[in-house]
C-alpha cells in the first residue's frame, strides 16, 4: 500500500458523510429562516471535515499505543495497527491537520462575524478549539475520556448541537427553540453510530480496559439503550416537521427512517456483536440521507 492510500486508511473516509450531517441541517435550517451564505456553507463543511479528519487520525494513533486496536478487533484494519504508518508519522499527521483546522476555524467565523462581532469571534474561536481538543482526547492520553464511557455525550454534544445550532447561528446570529428538535435528532443519530461501533467492539474494548458505556450496561442493555437513541431521533424531527411544515413534502425527510428501522430489526436479531459491523455503514448513510432530505426540502 503506497503512502497517500495509508493515509486515506487513516482519514477514514466513510466517516466523512456523518461528520457533515449536522452542518447540513444547519444550513438547512438558516435557509428555512432566510438566511444563505455559500462561503460559510463551505467553510463550515471544510472545518467538520478537518476536526472529523483530525479526530481519526487521533483515535488511530490512541488505540493503538494502548493497544486496543489488536488482533480482537473487528472491522478495518487501522493504519498504525497494520503498520502502515508509523507512530512518529502518525503524530506529525495529527500536528498538521491541527494547524489546517485552526486555519479553517480562524477564517470561517472571519467570514461569518468579521471584525465588528469581537464577542461571537471569541465565542467561536473557543468552540472550534474545544472542538479540536475533543477530537483528539477521545483516545490520546492518560485521561482519554473514551475509555471513561464519556464518548456518547462529546458525540451528542459536538456531533449533534453544536454543529446545528453552531452553524445555524453563524448565518443568522440567533437560535430558536424549535433548530433543538433537529439538532437532537442528528445528535442522537451520531451517537447511536458510536453505540453501534461501541457494540460490535464490546469484547475487544472489555480486553482493552475500555470501559464504553456499552462495557458498562452490556450487550443487551446496550442495544436498548441504541433503540431508545433512534426512537428520540425519530421524534425529534417528526416535532420540528409538524411544528413547522408548510408543505406536504417537508415530511419526506422522514422517509430515511425505513432503512433505519430496517436496521433496528437486524440489530434485534443479531446475537453476535461482532457480525453489527456492517450496520455502521447504513447507520451512518441513512443518517446523512435524513440530513440532505431534510435541507432539500426546508430550504
Amino acid at each position: 500500500m503506497t503512502k497517500i492510500a495509508a493515509w486515506l486508511n487513516a482519514a477514514r473516509l466513510r466517516t466523512l458523510p456523518l461528520s457533515v450531517s449536522g452542518i447540513v441541517v444547519g444550513s438547512a435550517l438558516a435557509r428555512f429562516y432566510e438566511k444563505n451564505d455559500l462561503l460559510i456553507f463551505i467553510l463550515a463543511l471544510l472545518t467538520t471535515i478537518g476536526f472529523q479528519v483530525t479526530s481519526n487520525f487521533a483515535n488511530d494513533y490512541g488505540d493503538g499505543v494502548k493497544g486496543t486496536d489488536n488482533e480482537d478487533r473487528v472491522g478495518p484494519k487501522r493504519a498504525l495497527q497494520s503498520g502502515l504508518l508509523t507512530r512518529k508519522e502518525l503524530k506529525t499527521g495529527i500536528l498538521i491537520s491541527i494547524v489546517i483546522c485552526l486555519i479553517l476555524v480562524a477564517t470561517l467565523i472571519y467570514f461569518a462575524f468579521g471584525t465588528q462581532q469581537i464577542e461571537y469571534f471569541i465565542l467561536f474561536g473557543v468552540l472550534g478549539t474545544l472542538s479540536i481538543w475533543a477530537a483528539i482526547k477521545y483516545t490520546v492520553g492518560t485521561s482519554a475520556y473514551g475509555y471513561r464511557g464519556l464518548g456518547d455525550i462529546f458525540v451528542f454534544v459536538f456531533f449533534g448541537l453544536l454543529a446545528v445550532l453552531g452553524s445555524l447561528f453563524l448565518y443568522t446570529k440567533f437560535i430558536t427553540a424549535y433548530a433543538w428538535l433537529p439538532a437532537i435528532a442528528v445528535g442522537a443519530l451520531s451517537t447511536a453510530v458510536l453505540n453501534l461501533n461501541n457494540l460490535r467492539d464490546y469484547e475487544s474494548d472489555k480486553k482493552a480496559n475500555k470501559n464504553t458505556v456499552i462495557v458498562k450496561m452490556g450487550i443487551e442493555n446496550g442495544k436498548v439503550y441504541h433503540y431508545i437513541l433512534i426512537a428520540v431521533a425519530f421524534l425529534s424531527m417528526l416535532l420540528f416537521i409538524v411544528f413547522n411544515f408548510e408543505v406536504w413534502y417537508q415530511f419526506i425527510p422522514l422517509l430515511a427512517f425505513i432503512p433505519i428501522g430496517v436496521h433496528v430489526l437486524k440489530v434485534n436479531k443479531t446475537e453476535v456483536p461482532q457480525r453489527l459491523d456492517p450496520e455502521l455503514k447504513k447507520l451512518a448513510l441513512s443518517t446523512f440521507l435524513m440530513s440532505f432530505l431534510f435541507y432539500i426540502t426546508f430550504i
